[in-house]
């Protein structure tokens, strides 16, 4: 009997990390803890997975993960500034070697102006930031968030693999690649130039 496939390259990820003898966290908004689900589905995943936190709301990304009010209050809770704060403070508050983040609008509309499928997902390695992405998902909310997880975990993926060097290395953020054109009801994927933050102060449509 053959192992089952694995599209978001979770078994990748927890064997790269269970070899360097790290650990990982989430800290996630739209995707409710999706993307630690997908960690943890993995046989093994508990030497490499030490948990989330899920802060859905505003107050708790302020209060369980340290984001600053100035970030919800200016940029928002949909951006990079938002995402990034979260990435560190969940590496923090959990006391992991790496924590991936997400935070967007999954729909089924816009949120206070941010569209539907507008996502920011950060990479922290221990006390810097090492990766984001900005992606501009289109699809049904179930989509979204699907596709919102496999973004998280390639980066996580690129920041273990590229350009990492002894501690403290860093990856280059950039854009989500471009996908080609999906069947009708899938997600898609728009590349978003990096650096790009939104001015949305909204969290879920």
């Amino acid at each position: 009997m053959t192992a089952p496939a694995d599209p978001s390259g979770a078994s990748v990820l927890v064997a790269a990390l269970v070899a360097r003898a790290e650990f990982v966290v989430t800290a996630e908004s739209l995707t409710g803890g999706l993307v630690c689900a997908a960690l943890t589905d993995v046989p093994g995943a508990s030497g490499a997975v030490r948990g989330s936190v899920v802060a859905y709301a505003s107050a708790l990304k302020e209060q369980v993960l340290g984001v600053g009010s100035a970030v919800l209050a200016g940029p928002g809770a949909v951006s990079r500034e938002c995402a990034e704060a979260m990435a560190l403070g969940g590496a923090r508050v959990l006391q992991a070697d790496w924590c991936v983040s997400t935070t967007g609008v999954a729909g089924p509309g816009p949120s206070e102006g941010t569209p539907a499928g507008t996502v920011h997902v950060a990479v922290a390695r221990r006390e810097q930031v090492v990766g984001h992405r900005m992606l501009s998902l289109h699809g049904d909310r179930d989509h979204i968030r699907k596709a919102t997880v496999s973004a998280a975990l390639d980066l996580l993926q690129d920041c273990l693999t590229r350009g990492v060097s002894g501690g403290r290395g860093t990856v280059e953020a950039r854009g989500a690649a471009t996908a080609p054109e999906p069947p009708l009801g899938q997600a898609r994927v728009d590349a978003t130039a990096p650096g790009t933050a939104g001015d949305a102060r909204g969290e879920e449509g």
